[in-house]
């Protein structure tokens, strides 16, 4: 019998055990070939209430566990994924379209994440306050309750996991809602983990649904944290009826990451980690380096050697094990893909490589001479795409990489590491990474976005006390006061 012995989750959500969603179920399809690998449940609206209800009265008992027995589920947790990592592997392979070395990348981080999150269960809850009244007065920290958890397609066990993970282990019971068409390793997969790990019935729920279901979760009143990764516009949707609802929201959205290539360094390593940077994955991650600022004097021939190394990554099946790129996730994002680099070279771009598809198998596309206002270069574009620009000064480069409304994340290349430290401090941006490219993240770091990849809240880390706990305040006294009333 294997880990996801699909007899108990097939057809099935996670709703005080393995139930019949409220609307049926669907198909799990491998983008790579259009063969259905499973068959999910689907959540209704009325499922959230449920889960909602089921979640307020299991989150007390699971908050007032010992923080080590919580520690321990996590830490259980953990393991499994790595006792479990190749069969789990095979699903984000299958499901996802992501080669091995993404689906490794996966359990990893998810492990790691629970094992985090397990030391945060022993984290200090509060600090002694001075006070002008002779009393004891303290802060502490206490679960938020019921937290949402919002997920998408691309990175689907990570981006569940790293908000999952931190807030079971604080004493909050949590909803997850993945992408339907990552139902299994962003969603299945979680729940037969926490499923086997301990976790008890009503604290973990997992409804994969559509817009309606996020909505619902969004605005049921005994949900008091959303954590939502995903598009910038779904993000506008979620902040607002969030606000509406005074939900503490926390907004990991979209990103257009600039790489800044300076003059000195060598072409052939720039270039591979240019590449790294926009074809990881087909493009589809929000850090994905969706533009190449380089300098003038090295422009044409970074991007000649860019195309070089675009045109020679093998792209197809990923369970093959002999490819570079997958599969896009569908045909609609191909698609979407496909017209924003027609477009662009209508405007006036040069394709130096790429800019063709068989089925969802997209080349990776380098794209040269790209106007500034061109939706290749000044949208994000969530696929495998490297438009490449040229800067003559350093204003000029910040200027550039400034213009984005987006701020996720900053690769600057230079064999002048405190000279391009000096520069990133003039670019604003979550994350800033010297001599890399912009596709990186920790379960110890807190990570985040701004402008419109993100409201500036962080998770991750010590980030996460903040984003699924809340402050209370405490005073004790021996004696009643006496007041002059």
């Amino acid at each position: 019998m294997t880990f996801l012995d699909g007899s108990a989750w097939q057809s099935n959500i996670s709703l005080g055990g393995w139930r019949r969603g409220g609307d049926g179920d669907a198909s799990v399809v491998e983008p790579a070939t259009g063969e259905e690998l499973a068959r999910t449940g689907r959540a209704s609206v009325a499922n959230v209430a449920e889960a909602a209800e089921l979640a307020v009265s299991a989150q007390r008992d699971w908050a007032a566990l010992p923080f080590n027995e919580r520690a321990a589920v996590l830490r259980k947790a953990g393991q499994l994924f790595l006792d479990n990592a190749d069969e789990l592997s095979t699903w984000i392979v299958r499901e996802s379209g992501g080669i091995g070395p993404k689906a490794g990348l996966e359990i990893h981080v998810a492990a790691e994440e629970c094992f985090e999150a397990a030391a945060l269960a022993s984290h200090p809850t509060g600090e002694i306050l001075r006070s002008e009244q002779p009393r004891l007065s303290f802060s502490r920290r206490v679960p938020a309750g019921v937290v949402g958890v919002i997920a998408p397609f691309n990175f689907p066990l990570i981006l569940s996991i790293r908000s999952v993970a931190p807030a079971l282990a604080l004493g909050n019971a949590v909803i997850l809602k993945p992408d339907p068409r990552t139902a299994v390793c962003g969603g299945v997969i979680l729940a037969r983990v926490f499923e086997e790990a301990g976790v008890p019935v009503g604290v973990f729920s997992m409804l994969p649904g559509g817009a309606d279901v996020g909505e619902a979760l969004v605005v049921d009143p005994r949900v008091r944290v959303i954590a939502f990764t995903g598009s910038t516009a779904a993000g506008r949707i979620v902040g607002s009826l969030g606000a509406q609802h005074l939900k503490r929201v926390h907004l990991e959205l979209g990103g257009n990451s600039a790489l800044i290539v300076m003059d000195d360094v060598d072409l052939e390593k720039a270039a591979s980690v240019g590449a790294f940077g926009s074809f990881m994955h087909q493009g589809q991650i929000c850090m994905t380096t969706g533009r190449h600022i380089v300098d003038a004097k090295i422009a044409n021939d970074y991007a000649s050697v860019l195309a070089e190394h675009a045109n020679h990554l093998p792209v197809g099946d990923p369970k093959s094990g002999q490819v570079a790129l997958g599969p896009l996730i569908d045909a609609k994002q191909r698609d979407r893909v496909h017209s924003m680099v027609t477009a662009s070279v209508n405007a006036g771009a040069t394709l130096l490589a790429g800019g063709t598809y068989e089925d969802l198998f997209y080349r990776p596309t380098v794209l040269t001479n790209i106007p500034v206002n061109s939706p290749a270069y000044c949208e994000e574009v969530f696929g495998p795409v490297a438009p490449v620009v040229s800067y003559t000064s350093l204003d000029e480069a910040v200027a550039l990489a400034s213009a984005s409304p987006y701020g996720l994340s900053l690769g600057i290349l230079s064999n002048d590491g405190l000279r391009a430290l000096e520069l990133a401090s003039r670019i604003p941006t979550g994350a800033i990474h010297i001599n890399d490219q912009t596709v990186g993240d920790e379960a110890v770091i807190p990570f985040g976005g701004t402008g419109h990849s993100g409201t500036g809240s962080r998770m991750g880390g010590l980030a996460n006390l903040d984003a699924y706990t809340e402050t209370q305040w405490v005073t004790a006294q021996s004696e009643l006061p006496i007041y002059p009333f």
